[in-house]
Formats: C-alpha cells, structure tokens, sequence
C-alpha cells in the first residue's frame, strides 16, 4: 500500500497589508493590546470584488502544482477546505475546477474551520493509500474580511483573522516510511456554540431557547430577513476567547503526541512544527508544553493573522522555501479550531 507525499506546495496572499494600526482607525484598539494578546502586527484583505475564496485557492493551486511538476489536466480530485465559500452552495471545489479548466474529476468540499486543511489532508491520505487517485490537489482557503465587524462591539474577533490560501499537491509514494506517516482527527461537539457564526442558519429549533431567548416568535420565523438578526450581531462570528485558548493548549499537544504515539517516535524527534496559527500566545505554551526549540517550530500569525483552513498550509510552505524543511525531516502538523475539532498529521518529508 503506497503513502501519500507531498509532491508540491503553493501559498497565495492578497497585496493589500492591513497593519494594527490601520485597525485603530475603525474601532477601540491598538497596537499594543493586539499584539499583546495575539502576536499579530499585520494581516492581508483581499479585494472587496474579484478576488474570492476560490480565486485565492487558484492561485496557491497553480504554484503547488508547478511545484509538482505536472499540470492541471493531470489533477484527478480536488479537496477545498474553507469557512468561507464564494457561495452558500456550491461548494468552492467545482468553482476550481471550472476556472483551470481541469477534466471533470471529483471536487469535496470540508467544512471543518480551523482543522479544515488536517482533515482535507487526511482524506486525500485515504484515497491516496487506497490507489483510487494519483493527484490530488487539497486547497485551504479562507477570505474572512467581508464578513467581519470592524466596530469595537467586534473587536476581539475582528482583530485577528486575515485572507489567504494554501494548497498542497498529494502523490503515492512506494518509499516505505516516506510521505504521510499518519494523520488523527477528533471532534467534540459540547462547547460548538462558543466559537460559532450563527447565521444565516436553520438552527433556531434546536437551540433557541437558550442562545436566542431575546427573540420572539415572529423574528424567528423570519431569522434569515429580520433586523434583530444584525442588531444582535447574530451575523457575525463569535468566539469566547479565553474558553477556546484553555481548550486549544490541551488538545493542540495531545493531538501531537498521539501522533507520535502512533509512529512510535518522540518530541526530539520533531524537525518541524506547523500549529495552526490561531494565536501566538497559543503556539508558544504548546512548545513551551512540548520542550520544542524555536528552530523547530514555525510561526507566521505576526504577519498574516488566523487565515483559519489556509493557515497552515500557508506556514508550510513558508518553511518549506525558507528551507527549514529538508528531506526525511519529520513535520508535524497540528490544529485547533470551531466544532471544536482538532488534529495532527505526522510526515516524513
């Protein structure tokens, strides 16, 4: 049974850096409470019109791919993770397979937040291991800063997701210990509503009781039109901050250390770390928690921000061209994020 490597990597960001400061302008903040609590200096906004989820994902595609060495025709599934598709459906898969014009493969979209490019990365590891397809191309990419509340009432969230895409090709390989050793995924749905974009949605049965008791029968009915919806910021994200970072410090090293279980390998063994970058603040208790020396593990949040499904692709390949990442080095992947789901996949590079 053959392992899936890595046989290309690509990353795209928008041109248009949008630094703390620039932030101070639309709400009560600054640069010194951002970074204090985040890490983050700066972030990437796509345009407002013509550059998209997809169009992002396109472009970290083309580089992957070329890095490769093959071509779109030769693509035969593509896995999109994102928050943050161009539409309500379909799904940003086929929107990429219609814009490079590949054969008509087979397009999944994941829709798992923050771990979204761990479990895409890990299904293509399936169909991979399973012989059913040669190259697969996996795509994270979020576009978060149309949907945001740049008042102060957002500012806790509004100050740390940015825009950007990374993609990765996926190929068999029959070198025995190469490639994606292995990958664990997990879930638990008890705390889903505390990192969560309400609506739009049809969820008003099932929880309104307790989360949306302001609203009367009439607004309910009509959740998707009303005006208590903005009032309320129903239609932005919300996130209980200090709940979801006590969660993500626990389950971020566990994931890694599972991995590592599995492979029957140590901490020592780690050449490279990718954590999703939610916070830096984050990144560096989990090191701190693993015993890890800065050169083995890799942050760029300072000048991206949360990128979400695109954060840690964009991390890797950053730290694949910088050349902190060399052949048969052991890279762990790790995330955290809305579910809550988390994971980790464990590659031999």
């Amino acid at each position: 049974m053959p392992n899936a490597r890595i046989a290309g990597i690509g990353m795209y960001v928008p041109e248009q850096v949008v630094t703390n400061f620039d932030l101070e302008k639309y709400m009560e903040t600054s640069d010194a409470w951002i970074q204090e609590r985040t890490g983050i200096k700066e972030r990437r906004y796509a345009k407002r019109t013509g550059e998209t989820t997809t169009t992002m994902g396109v472009e970290a595609a083309k580089l992957a791919i070329k890095n490769a060495g093959i071509t779109a025709d030769e693509i035969d599934f593509i896995i999109f993770a994102t928050l943050s598709p161009d539409y309500y459906f379909p799904g940003c898969g086929v929107l990429v397979q219609r814009a490079m014009k590949m054969k008509e493969i087979g397009a999944l979209d994941v829709r798992n937040q923050c771990s979204g490019f761990v479990y895409a990365l890990s299904v293509g590891d399936q169909y991979i291991r399973s012989g059913m397809y040669k190259n697969i191309l996996v795509i994270g990419s979020d576009k978060h800063s149309f949907g945001l509340d740049f008042s102060t009432r957002g500012r806790n969230v509004s100050v740390i997701f940015g825009d950007g895409a990374g993609a990765v090709v996926l190929q068999p390989t029959e070198k025995e210990g190469q490639g994606i050793l292995s990958t664990h995924l997990h879930c638990d749905g008890n705390s889903a509503e505390i990192l969560a974009m309400y609506n739009p949605g049809t969820h008003a049965n099932y929880w309104v009781d307790e989360k949306l008791a302001d609203f009367d029968d009439a607004e309910i009915g009509q959740m998707f039109m009303s005006h208590a919806m903005v009032d309320k910021a129903q239609n932005f994200p919300f996130m209980d901050g200090p709940s979801v970072f006590k969660k993500a410090i626990v389950k971020i090293p566990e994931a890694v250390m599972e991995a590592l279980d599995a492979n029957k390998l140590a901490t020592t063994d780690i050449d490279m770390l990718i954590p999703h970058q939610a916070n830096l603040r984050i990144s560096q208790f989990v090191q701190q928690q693993l015993g890890l020396p800065d050169s083995h593990v890799y942050n760029n949040i300072q000048r991206y921000g949360n990128t979400t499904a695109a954060s840690i692709p964009i991390a890797l390949y950053e730290a694949w061209a910088e050349g902190k990442i060399k052949e048969n080095d052991i890279v762990c992947l790790a995330s955290f994020g809305s579910g809550f789901t988390w994971g980790s996949a464990l590659i031999r590079w």
